[in-house]
């Protein structure tokens, strides 16, 4: 998870109606994040032959819903790369997110101080890639840091082709994180989020780590007024 903090105004145009940007100490973060999904099912029920252990590669931001008296947090998603086409599709009917089929790799490593993680998505011709150095062992992040804020967001948000807003529940344990030696993104993601948000990945980010990870449940989404 490389974590850059961004001017809010460059959100606007993605923030879901009836949500508002979430912040971290007065700070607006946008996420590029890759993970390996294992043993996924369709509604929780349901595998998809040939299509249950994929990589994808996300980037995110924060916001925040009032429902009720609950005052829930969750994520945004700008773009989401995967390499088959089926899911793709089936996340967009789902839940209308902007996913991308595009070719991808990955590569983990366990060395003899730490562990290599390396994702990368071709655009264009020309591969793109995110990659972390961690050391020591994965611990569960302080209670108020940024690493909680990130990692402790249980809803998700997409804004619909037809208007309006699909928020749904997503459920997992809290996950522990190690902390990086080395972290970057490498490439031109212009294509994919536009020349500002390209721009932004091009530098240092803010904060980087590596979460463990555990198993989650996407519940169905609903409409929200």
């Amino acid at each position: 998870m490389l974590n850059y903090e961004i001017e809010p105004s460059l959100l606007n145009q993605y923030v879901p109606p009836g949500t508002s940007l979430d912040s971290f100490q007065g700070r607006t973060y946008v996420s590029l994040v890759g993970f390996e999904f294992f043993r996924t099912k369709l509604l929780g029920c349901f595998p998809i032959p040939f299509h249950a252990n994929f990589d994808e590669v996300n980037l995110r931001f924060y916001v925040r819903h009032r429902e009720g008296g609950e005052d829930r947090r969750g994520v945004v998603f700008i773009g989401e790369v995967v390499p088959r086409r089926a899911i793709a599709t089936t996340a967009r009917l789902l839940y209308g997110e902007n996913y991308t089929c595009l070719p991808m790799r990955h590569h983990v490593a366990t060395e003899e101080l730490g562990k290599t993680f390396e994702y990368q998505w071709k655009v264009e011709d020309k591969w793109c890639r995110l990659s972390a150095q961690t050391a020591g062992l994965p611990i569960h992040p302080n209670e108020g840091s940024l690493e909680q804020f990130i990692t402790e967001h249980y809803w998700g948000y997409s804004n619909q082709r037809t208007g309006g807003c699909l928020e749904y529940h997503v459920s997992h344990a809290p996950w522990k994180v190690w902390e990086t030696t080395t972290a970057g993104f490498q490439g031109d993601a212009s294509a994919l989020y536009g020349c500002e948000l390209g721009t932004l990945l091009q530098r240092r980010p803010d904060s980087a780590f590596v979460a463990e990870g555990s198993p989650v449940i996407v519940f169905k989404g609903n409409r929200i007024q």
